[in-house]
């Protein structure tokens, strides 16, 4: 079992100040050689990338579109336009790589930034593929991301149920993917900032050996996110580990408001499912 710790972070924004904390792990597996999962979890920018093609193109995908996204959240300017950039220069990267250029090369991204340029901060999520973002809000999972792959859109057209979908034969293949053979735009939702609240960011990995119930139960047996991390991973192996799995939990504390009463800024709970972007 890889080593976790949680780190956490005072974020200014507007009004006050958001307490965030998180923990992310990443392993092989069971019956993987190679772990072709990457990841990256530091302020503002938390995500997920699970590669594919052969046994090295798929490490490269997911390695070159993680670090092409840390050069933005080091910059300090996340935002939909520089990840879109980014993950443009990733395409690029992949496409010119020896070892990964055939159309089968390719990687998921998925995950979540801090958006403090408006009156009032919000989280945005993006996603490329078949990892998945979740939120837990008020004792409730709710898978924030749709799946790009053929089984969902099995599902979404009503031709598989949600149980038959588990164990379809085409569980694996996705829709949509950063590759060299085309660009492509993340989906975006945003999600007002709520105290409490809880974000797990995942490969498939995760999700093929634990239910949304399961991820649900674990983080309400932890509070600590290394340790809900380090359960789930533990779990996930014990039921079989059949792909490399990653996941990064990240929570969010009270904001500490100017106002003399300390109460949060935006207590609206409402989930707005839309793609617009989030800012230049």
């Amino acid at each position: 079992m890889p080593e976790v710790s949680t780190e956490s972070l005072a974020v200014p924004v507007p009004g006050g100040v958001l307490e965030l904390s998180w923990a992310a792990l990443t392993d092989t597996g069971r019956r993987r050689e190679v772990n072709q999962d990457a990841m990256f979890a530091s302020y503002p920018l938390f995500v997920v990338a699970d590669g594919m093609g052969g046994h090295v193109g798929g490490e490269i995908a997911s390695a070159s579109t993680i670090e092409r996204l840390r050069a933005v959240a080091d910059s300090g300017h996340v935002s939909t336009k520089t990840i879109e950039k980014a993950l443009a220069r990733a395409v690029k990267d992949i496409a010119s790589h020896p070892e990964a250029t055939d159309d089968g090369t390719g990687t998921t991204v998925t995950g979540v930034f801090l958006d403090t340029t408006g009156d009032a901060p919000h989280w945005v999520t993006l996603n490329i593929g078949d990892s998945r973002v979740y939120l837990v809000r008020d004792g409730a999972i709710v898978q924030i991301t749709t799946d790009h792959s053929v089984v969902q859109e099995l599902v979404a057209a009503g031709r598989l149920s949600p149980e038959e979908a588990e164990n379809h034969p085409y569980g694996n293949v996705i829709t949509r993917a950063v590759g060299p053979s085309e660009g492509v735009t993340p989906d975006y939702v945003r999600l007002d900032v709520i105290e409490g609240d809880r974000f797990v960011i995942c490969s498939d990995g995760l999700t093929k050996e634990l239910t949304d119930y399961g991820i649900r139960h674990f983080l309400d047996e932890n509070s600590d996110p290394a340790d809900a991390a380090a359960a789930m991973l533990e779990a996930a192996l014990e039921n079989g580990g059949r792909d490399n799995i990653t996941v990064i939990v990240l929570d969010v504390g009270r904001p500490a408001t100017d106002a003399e009463d300390g109460s949060a800024a935006d207590d609206d709970s409402t989930v707005d499912g839309g793609s617009s972007p989030a800012g230049d």
